[in-house]
């Protein structure tokens, strides 16, 4: 399973980046503002640190204007995938993107058909958003195994994203069930290291060899 990490926080990306285990990154409209940082800022830097896919989301709701922004998006660098939410429009744009060669993560799912549709127009990735289904009361990880099915079942070769993922637990179950990527939070990432058996055991074997006579 590859690990992305959301965010469009240079620091925090340069940082995972260094733990070696970060595959991708995923950004929206909302992490690039939280950076009072311009577009072009934040992309130029973020392609620098990360050598794998980075998705950049179109702000365009017409499906000519999603396709004009998206070949725009493309054409910063070739890891560059257009994040395009799963609307009619969307979709329309994502089928005439594929067949021009450009990776495409369709956003915002909630529901397995969704994902079908996606899958179905020529997407490259598709994200599920779980945390904000468990937030409502519905089982985002569910959802995501049913789509695991799903693409199973038909040989779908379109990658799933577990997106808006809150806490570890999701991290294992994605995992466990087999999902493509899952894309994390810099400190949902940065807890899959922790256990606190494993800060005991280094606390003691550091207690224990500062015992063992030094020459």
């Amino acid at each position: 399973m590859k690990i992305f990490i959301d965010t469009a926080n240079i620091d925090e990306i340069r940082k995972a980046s260094g733990w070696g285990i970060l595959d991708g990154v995923t950004t929206n409209p909302t992490l690039v503002a939280k950076t009072g940082r311009s577009f072009d800022d934040v992309t130029r830097e973020i392609v620098k640190i990360v050598d794998g896919p980075i998705s950049l989301e179109v702000v365009s709701q017409g499906t000519n204007e999603i396709i004009g922004e998206a070949r725009g998006l493309s054409k910063i660098h070739k890891n560059v995938v257009v994040k395009i939410p799963i609307t009619k429009e969307g979709l329309s744009a994502v089928r005439i993107l594929a067949a021009e060669g450009i990776k495409t993560n369709v956003t915002l799912v909630f529901s397995p058909v969704q994902a079908l549709l996606a899958a179905k127009a020529g997407a490259t990735y598709v994200s599920p958003f779980v945390g904000r289904l468990d937030d409502i009361g519905q089982d985002g990880m569910g959802m995501v195994q049913e789509i695991v099915s799903i693409f199973k079942n038909y040989s779908l070769t379109t990658e799933i994203i577990v997106a808006s993922i809150r806490h570890p637990i999701h991290v294992l179950r994605a995992a466990l069930m087999g999902a493509s990527v899952v894309t994390c939070p810099f400190g949902v990432l940065e807890s899959l290291f922790k256990h606190a058996l494993t800060e005991i055991g280094i606390r003691r074997f550091l207690d224990d060899w500062a015992k063992v006579p030094k020459l």
